[in-house]
């Protein structure tokens, strides 16, 4: 039985989309297909974001900024999952009208201003709170998910 196919869809590609793509593989990786694109993909994920996924036993290694062009008339979505405002209002229609479309806005990492630590404790709330949002949605298919690791929140020595 073919698994449906899940898109985490944002403006660069760098922070949300990679995070909730990386959150939903590891909670339901074995009910769905997961995968995530840029309306105007950067050229990296952003460190920080590595940073507090690592913290949760999630390793992005090979995950990296996409083009929602590489999917365009190539892979069918059974849900899109638009994860900011800029790619809610210009997502190409064929994407939101295949499937389910949800939209979850979340605040953007690469928006956030202050000092390291600030920044990176706002990066962890956005984290917690994309799992949580998750965490709910898979519920509510039916769906429980698997267990990840305690946040380990320690500045390293």
């Amino acid at each position: 039985m073919r698994k449906p196919n899940v898109l985490f869809l944002c403006t660069g590609n760098s922070a949300r989309s990679q995070m909730g793509e990386a959150l939903l593989r590891a909670y339901a990786g074995e009910h769905f297909d997961v995968y995530s694109a840029g309306l105007e993909p950067k050229s990296d994920i952003l460190p920080v974001v590595r940073q507090v996924m690592g913290e949760i036993g999630l390793n992005m290694e090979g995950q990296h900024p996409k083009s929602v062009n590489e999917y365009l008339g190539k892979v069918t979505f059974a849900y899109t999952i638009t994860v900011c405002g800029g790619a809610e209002e210009k997502c190409p229609l064929v994407f939101l009208s295949m499937g389910k479309h949800m939209f979850w806005p979340f605040e953007d990492p690469a928006t956030i201003q202050g000092a390291p630590e600030e920044v990176l404790q706002k990066v962890r709330a956005i984290r917690d709170e994309m799992a949580k949002k998750i965490q709910f949605w898979l519920r509510e298919q039916g769906i429980e998910p698997a267990n990840l690791v305690e946040p380990e929140t320690k500045d390293p020595l």
